[in-house]
């Protein structure tokens, strides 16, 4: 087995959904997944659709973990204030087939995070982490900040949330508004506490030494 960061979500008020409006959520999602893949050189990844509304999402860098616990949840925001996602992480050994299908995966990190996703219920609680303590706290204060963002909030903290240099310039420029928009809708998003969060978590983290075989 091998170290993994294991997602394991469905989707908030799935039947008050289209079929159409599930199966565009669950796009969006797995476009996410894939934008991730690409955020180190030998990132191991693995996204997989579980039953009508869920869905499983693994990656052996766990320093990315709220990253990218915050980058779905703005992938489906964008889609409209309808969307959205719950989200339930650990993070421990797993064993992923090299098919990378997260629904034939093995191992104390993926049934950790398939069984807390079951007791998070209630209109508060949306995210959490199954290791309990600060790390928890952290998830539960950035669930209580991305559930209120608007579709515009979240297509802004989408643009800025992958690793690397973007600025807001740019952020605008992709998204074909105004530097000053970008700049309202980040600071109403609180995306820069969100940010400092995010750089002190992998700044404390170690990259995985050895991707997974």
């Amino acid at each position: 087995m091998n170290p993994f960061c294991v997602l394991s979500g469905d989707l908030v008020d799935s039947s008050a959904l289209s079929a159409e409006e599930v199966d565009s959520a669950l796009q969006a999602l797995e476009s996410a997944a894939d934008d991730i893949s690409r955020w180190a050189p030998g990132l191991v990844t693995g996204f997989a659709r579980s039953g009508g509304d869920g869905w499983q999402f693994a990656l052996s860098e766990q320093r990315f973990a709220l990253r990218s616990s915050l980058y779905f949840r703005a992938a489906i925001r964008r889609l409209g204030k309808a969307f959205s996602t719950r989200i339930a992480l650990a993070c421990g050994d797993g064993h992923l087939p090299d098919n990378r299908d997260p629904n034939a995966a093995s191992g104390p990190a993926f049934t950790a995070s398939g069984r807390l996703l079951t007791t998070l219920g209630g209109p508060h609680i949306t995210m959490g982490h199954a290791s309990g303590g600060a790390l928890n706290a952290l998830i539960l204060l950035a669930d209580h900040i991305s559930q209120g963002w608007t579709p515009a909030q979240a297509r802004a903290v989408f643009t800025m949330l992958p690793p690397g240099a973007t600025t807001h310039a740019d952020a605008a420029a992709r998204l074909g508004i105004s530097r000053q928009a970008v700049d309202q809708a980040l600071t109403a998003a609180g995306y820069h506490g969100i940010s400092d969060a995010i750089q002190s978590v992998e700044a404390d983290s170690s990259p995985t030494d050895h991707p997974p075989e």
